[in-house]
């Protein structure tokens, strides 16, 4: 590989730990901001990252608390990761027009082909999809689906892989014949529970190990 896809760790809240993961040249950190989930950020950490992008991940979160938390964070990206409509997307886009470029992500919990069906209406919506595993949870499964799917999807709209990439797929990612990388549209990956050593605490290793394998 030439350029390496897009790295996003998220589910991060820890301030020595934020440091040491944004010291790796990630490209995206994750902090989620749904209640429910044992990464949940509950307070502002003591650092935030400068050198990579701020995204804020949400559940069928209010207008209102979303924008609270974007101001507050600066966030550069929004991740849904609920039910959200186009039209809360479209009322949501209205409100980060007062802040600076603001990106959304919509994610989705794929299993089959049939799954990306629900991506359609969201085309014109927003920059990116994050296809995640479906399981129990909206998100943080550990659990990958099966990558080759991958190949029926019939958008436009360029996403992020997600959902229990560990770490030795760093070759699996970029030799498998179906890797994701064969689609351009196919930008980045999302990394978290797999190079965990606690819930919200990164493997600085495993993730320094698995960034220069995916490099190669």
């Amino acid at each position: 590989m030439v350029n390496r896809p897009i790295v996003k760790v998220c589910g991060m809240r820890d301030a020595d730990n934020i440091r040491q993961v944004e010291a790796l040249g990630i490209d995206w950190m994750g902090f989620i901001f749904w209640p429910k989930s044992s990464r949940y950020v509950a307070e502002m950490p003591s650092y935030l990252p400068t050198k990579c992008k701020r995204v804020g991940v949400f559940v069928d979160a209010s207008i209102g608390d979303v924008m609270t938390i974007a101001e507050q964070y600066q966030l550069d990206i929004i991740q849904l990761h609920g039910q959200e409509s186009p039209s809360y997307i479209t009322q949501l886009i209205s409100h980060l027009s007062r802040l600076r470029n603001v990106k959304i992500i919509k994610a989705f919990n794929i299993a089959t082909a049939i799954d990306f069906e629900a991506t359609k209406r969201y085309e014109d919506y927003v920059d990116y999809f994050l296809f995640d595993t479906k399981g129990k949870s909206v998100g943080g499964n550990g659990e990958k689906f099966e990558w080759s799917v991958l190949s029926e999807y019939r958008g436009n709209t360029p996403y992020l892989l997600s959902g229990g990439i560990a770490p030795d797929d760093a070759p699996a990612l970029t030799f498998s014949p179906f890797h994701p990388f064969t689609s351009p549209l196919c930008i980045g990956i999302d990394l978290n529970s797999r190079f965990e050593t606690a819930p919200g605490v990164k493997d600085i290793n495993k993730l320094r190990t698995f960034i220069k394998e995916l490099s190669i």
